[in-house]
């Protein structure tokens, strides 16, 4: 993870926020390759979803919302996690990700841990818990050692439990509630009548526009509507570099279908249909899985939910959650607005259902970055570079003149690229030895790289080197944009 962070910032996929000023906690800013994986990724989601569905729609709704809208959805009553703080540093934690476990071997014993949230951790924790007894020459049998979250400890329990920051023991306070969402007010009057909100997801802008979509559309039951936007949470603990952070970007669709349908099969065929979309942007099955949510877990208006998730250097988490809704929204904010969001279908009125995958812009980012990085050897030296699949790469295929003073060499190069530039995100560089621009461009993912040489000025023929074997074939500049055009844009 520090070689993917570390080549983030030295090649320019993103930097902290406000970083000379000592940087904004979960806030990233991305650069100028970053930004541009970021717009393919967005831009490659949006064709899959949107652009090659018949009965699907976009929509860009707004990132404030009035109070009402966030009450209605269960926002402001609902949307928050359990927190505790430190009484001595000052430092807070999410309880739910806090564990601890009493185990009474030599004496009283707490073990605290601040752990992940990923499928395993569970299976972390009691192994770290393990390794923490073992240093202090304890041990505990696996059925003496459970952990519980913090957000379950008693009042005695808690007063036993060291802070994970300074370790001195019942410095941390009782587990309440903290709200996610960032307030704000609208206007000059700061009164309850302007408070509103940043929008924690970009489903609910969604929602509430149904009817004004259904009539401008004229769409039929099923039918999605695809929103790409900023949302914004006031996290307890970011962390993980771009995975949990404060500002980030969704990718949602909200599939509306009718309630007599078969929700289960429609559901389930949505989570392939997004796993095969992953594996369409170069992420292989051995970094993707899924995870089931069980019943007791489901959130207050989920029928069923199974995430998609990723193998990231720090374990395995959620990458995309596809959940089936119900007509829970829809309802809640037509009681709430007194409006009709409901289906008219021959004879009777009724609020669809609805499926919703929906994905993190940050979190698919960093994934494609893990699963593309590697260190290899050509000719002798070792190289990092990015794996990235052609379709989504940055940066599609460097033009290099083989020498840089060579005014006929840096000519016909220039010429070449400034025409592959017309259709591609293109790079011309001349800086540097050849073997070393190859280094670069293999770093931050791109493709092929175009050499122009001598043997370009004899017969109008150049040499395509490709990123991942360092293969080299000749092909004449006609054939050129045919070439790269077979092997970089989508299908």
């Amino acid at each position: 993870m520090d070689a993917i962070i570390s080549l983030c910032k030295r090649r320019g996929f993103a930097f902290q926020s406000s970083e000379i000023y000592g940087g904004l906690g979960g806030f990233f800013d991305y650069g100028p390759l970053g930004c541009a994986l970021k717009k393919n990724i967005k831009d490659f989601w949006w064709r899959e979803m949107v652009q090659l569905r018949e009965n699907v729609v976009g929509l860009d709704s707004s990132v404030i919302g009035g109070s009402k809208m966030w009450e209605a959805s269960g926002h402001v009553a609902g949307f928050s996690d359990p927190m505790v703080d430190c009484r001595e540093s000052g430092m807070r934690y999410r309880a739910d990700q806090l564990f601890f476990s009493p185990v009474a071997i030599s004496g009283k014993t707490i073990c605290h841990l601040s752990i992940l949230d990923s499928p395993q951790m569970e299976e972390d924790a009691l192994a770290m818990a393990r390794s923490l007894l073992k240093k202090r020459g304890e041990s505990a049998a696996p059925d003496k050692l459970r952990l519980r979250p913090i957000a379950e400890a008693t009042a005695e329990e808690l007063r036993q439990i060291p802070s994970p920051a300074t370790g001195t023991i019942g410095a941390l306070t009782a587990p309440r509630a903290f709200n996610l969402m960032f307030r704000t007010s609208i206007g000059a009057v700061s009164d309850a009548s302007a408070t509103a909100y940043l929008r924690p997801e970009t489903a609910q802008g969604i929602f509430v526009n149904f009817q004004n979509v259904l009539a401008s559309s004229r769409l039929k039951l099923p039918f999605g509507i695809g929103q790409i936007g900023k949302a914004f949470r006031n996290e307890i603990t970011p962390r993980n570099f771009l995975f949990r952070m404060r500002e980030f970007e969704q990718m949602e669709l909200e599939y509306f279908i009718d309630p007599d349908a078969d929700w289960c099969r429609i559901h389930g065929e949505w989570v392939e249909s997004r796993l095969a979309w992953y594996r369409s942007i170069g992420i292989g099955d051995k970094f993707l899985g899924k995870e089931v949510h069980a019943q007791e877990k489901l959130a207050h208006y989920a029928r069923a939910c199974t995430d998609i998730t990723f193998r990231y250097p720090f374990g395995v988490c959620e990458l995309e959650g596809i959940a089936a809704r119900g007509d829970f929204d829809l309802r809640c904010h037509s009681a709430a607005s007194g409006k009709a969001l409901d289906y008219f279908d021959g004879d009777k009125h009724f609020m669809p259902h609805v499926i919703e995958p929906s994905a993190g812009v940050d979190r698919v980012f960093l994934a494609v970055l893990c699963a593309a990085y590697g260190e290899d050897e050509i000719g002798g030296e070792r190289r990092t570079l990015l794996r990235l699949d052609p379709k989504i790469a940055p940066v599609k295929v460097a033009v290099l003149p083989l020498l840089k003073n060579r005014n006929d060499l840096l000519q016909l190069s220039r010429e070449i690229f400034l025409k592959l530039r017309r259709r591609w995100n293109a790079v011309w560089d001349s800086s540097g030895a050849i073997g070393r621009r190859y280094r670069r461009m293999d770093e931050i993912g791109t493709p092929l790289a175009v050499t122009v040489d001598f043997e370009s000025l004899e017969n109008g023929s150049v040499t395509m080197r490709f990123r991942d074997s360092a293969e080299q074939v000749r092909l004449s500049i006609g054939e050129l944009e045919s070439a790269i055009g077979n092997l970089v844009d989508w299908k």
